[in-house]
């Protein structure tokens, strides 16, 4: 019946179903990137220099030169390994056995020629204009290396994702155990973990995700692993609180009487009773993670190129606010405000909610 009844305040709390729908789905957009990507290579990658820091909407013939078979790979979660070559074009003229073409911008102002036999056998002109000649658009325009910039981005929500989940994994695996037993035994124990939290707690987060990411290395699985280590005091603390006073509860005690393990007691009495606080400060180290990794990555020592992460792409076009293309920067800052705060208004709302004096 408890349930019953968070489950209808939940529904009908706006903001609540409205940022657990935009997570759930930047959540999808992170696991169906590949598909959903106009570019489907790996980090999205493809680039044409000649049509970089394109706007908006922009759009250009290009001219795809196929690559040997047995070279393409494609993956569902990979994306595609040595794909085709693909070339913007301004022009082309065509001959009985071969083409010239004229790349696009002023980079070259010059026709190159290419024979029909590096097409598959057999082909005709007919066939190479409708399969080879594609009219491609940039719904978002492209980066400063002429990559699609809304595949940059989609691909990018993963490292976000993924770093909430790691991370809020690492300090509730960390923080619960710890906490517990900080908060049920108390004496030498308490004291010893309580210390450890405040070490670590007078330490400047963000110097310390640095010291361990620099410590393990620079890379995806680095940041997670970091970024999570720097997380559990706050779970072990609150977890403490919660402990200290639950424990005192009759229910406990009468346990405790009864002879229940300290094992039992606490995996099947207390921390059951930790679910909701739990689940408030989840989702807020969710949102400090997101913010960690972008900036981690604004500053070089996040997810490394070519992977794309949304901090990297705010760092890699910062200086376009100036130069007259701010949308390079401001999209994938937009990206990270926008999860930041769905989460935090899931977990203002879920505060609300799972408060049993309402």
């Amino acid at each position: 019946m408890e349930f019953k009844n968070a489950f209808n305040r939940f529904l009908s709390d706006k903001w609540a179903v409205g940022s657990f729908s935009f997570i759930l789905g930047v959540t999808l957009v992170a696991i169906f990137a590949y598909p959903l990507s106009p570019d489907k290579t790996t980090y999205g990658n493809q680039m044409h220099l000649s049509i970089h820091s394109q706007p908006p909407g922009f759009s250009c013939q290009v001219l795809i030169l196929p690559q040997q078979e047995s070279q393409q790979k494609s993956s569902f979660f990979s994306g595609n390994i040595n794909p085709v070559e693909e070339i913007p074009i301004e022009d082309i003229r065509w001959f009985d056995n071969a083409l010239e073409y004229k790349r696009y911008g002023k980079a070259t102002d010059y026709y190159e020629k290419i024979s029909f036999d590096i097409f598959p056998e057999g082909a005709k002109r007919s066939q190479i204009e409708k399969i080879f000649i594609q009219k491609k658009y940039f719904l978002l325009g492209t980066d400063k290396y002429g990559r699609d910039l809304l595949s940059r981005l989609i691909i990018g929500s993963r490292v976000s994702i993924s770093i909430g989940f790691v991370a809020v994994f690492i300090s509730l695996l960390l923080g619960v155990f710890l906490g517990a037993i900080s908060g049920y035994f108390g004496g030498w124990v308490d004291r010893l973990i309580m210390w450890v939290i405040n070490i670590i707690w007078s330490i400047p987060t963000l110097l310390m995700v640095i010291a361990i990411t620099l410590a393990l290395g620079r890379g995806f699985w680095q940041v997670f692993v970091a970024v999570g280590l720097t997380m559990w005091v706050e779970v072990a603390r609150l977890v403490r609180g919660q402990v200290k006073t639950i424990k005192e509860q009759l229910y406990i005690q009468a346990g405790t009487a009864l002879g229940f393990s300290h094992t039992r007691i606490l995996t099947r009495h207390i921390v059951p009773m930790l679910v909701a606080p739990l689940i408030v400060i989840s989702a807020a180290n969710f949102a400090s993670a997101i913010l960690m990794e972008s900036g981690l990555s604004f500053l070089g020592i996040g997810a490394q190129p070519p992977m794309p992460s949304w901090g990297g792409m705010v760092k890699d076009h910062f200086r376009y606010l100036l130069l007259g293309k701010p949308y390079l920067a401001l999209l994938p800052g937009l990206a990270i405000m926008s999860l930041v705060l769905a989460f935090m208004m899931l977990g203002n709302s879920l505060r609300d909610i799972l408060d049993v004096r309402h």
